[in-house]
């Protein structure tokens, strides 16, 4: 039986429960980058592919900081007390206004993924520089599927769920007229991380002293 949850609620005031069994992702980008989708299909995979429990939520418009918007991703070993990532391990950032907005809520030993199409300016050296954007223009056809190249990436990075899963998952979804475009994306983005080879990133990002 699976064991997940989903959008539950934490108590007012709790902080998030802390230790390796959580994991915490922060997807940000513009309203139009398609963040809420591939965050919704990554965590509905990991619900219904492994024994994680998992929490998914965004926010947009108003509530998101400096206009970009965010969907965020919980998954534990352990039933799972806040439902937002309050000090995300990854942040893939879709554009340079997700980038400024978020980078600073990332743990010290956290992962920021960019879209080097869009993101010029980055923070750290513990990067990954990806360009979602360019990649699906040219390979796909449509600049609209960068937000599913980037799911691609995301779960080959993660390894948390099975490729093979979250594509099922993805492909139940969306429109019969775009499964082909879909998976294309998706694997496009699988295929780009596996080209960058080994990642050997420093163990911390640098702080201000450092710098």
């Amino acid at each position: 039986m699976k064991r997940s949850v989903k959008g539950r609620k934490g108590k007012k005031g709790k902080k998030a429960q802390e230790g390796p069994a959580r994991y915490e992702i922060r997807l940000g980008g513009s309203g139009g980058q398609g963040i809420i989708t591939a965050a919704r299909v990554f965590a509905e995979a990991i619900s219904e592919h492994t024994q994680k429990y998992v929490c998914q939520s965004q926010s947009y418009g108003p509530e998101a900081r400096g206009g970009a918007s965010k969907a965020e991703i919980v998954i534990s070993d352990e039933p799972i007390d806040y439902p937002k990532a309050t000090k995300p391990d990854l942040l893939l950032a879709m554009n340079q206004a997700a980038c400024d907005a978020y980078f600073s809520d990332v743990k010290p030993e956290g992962v920021l993924v960019v879209d080097s199409s869009l993101v010029e300016q980055i923070p750290t050296s513990r990067s990954i520089g990806i360009p979602f954007t360019e990649i699906a223009r040219k390979e796909v056809g449509r600049e609209l599927a960068a937000n599913m190249v980037a799911l691609g990436a995301l779960t080959y990075l993660t390894k948390v769920v099975s490729a093979q899963g979250v594509e099922k998952t993805l492909l139940a979804k969306v429109p019969k007229g775009t499964i082909d475009m879909n998976r294309k994306a998706f694997r496009a983005g699988i295929n780009a991380v596996k080209k960058l080879g080994p990642l050997d990133l420093p163990k911390h990002r640098e702080t201000e002293e450092e710098l």
